[in-house]
């Protein structure tokens, strides 16, 4: 099965071209989840203030059960 690589991807390859230390992937590695992490929480704020949500909206959140039963 043959999968092809998104444009990110293909940028990420190129950029490493020839071998990194260990630590320079772990700090790459780092960068990459910071960077993913602030774009999802920019997401969540986005939404949150689009729906008018307020903190009391969590509060209540916390104690609901979200889960669905598998039983009819």
């Amino acid at each position: 099965m043959s999968i092809a690589l998104n444009d990110a991807q293909l940028e990420i390859l190129k950029l490493f071209r020839h071998n990194q230390s260990a630590e320079d992937l772990k700090e790459l590695k780092s960068l990459l989840i910071t960077y993913l992490s602030d774009k999802v929480s920019r997401e969540a704020d986005k939404a949150f203030d689009e729906r008018g949500y307020s903190a009391s909206i969590f509060e209540k959140w916390k104690s609901e059960h979200f889960r669905k039963s598998s039983h009819p």
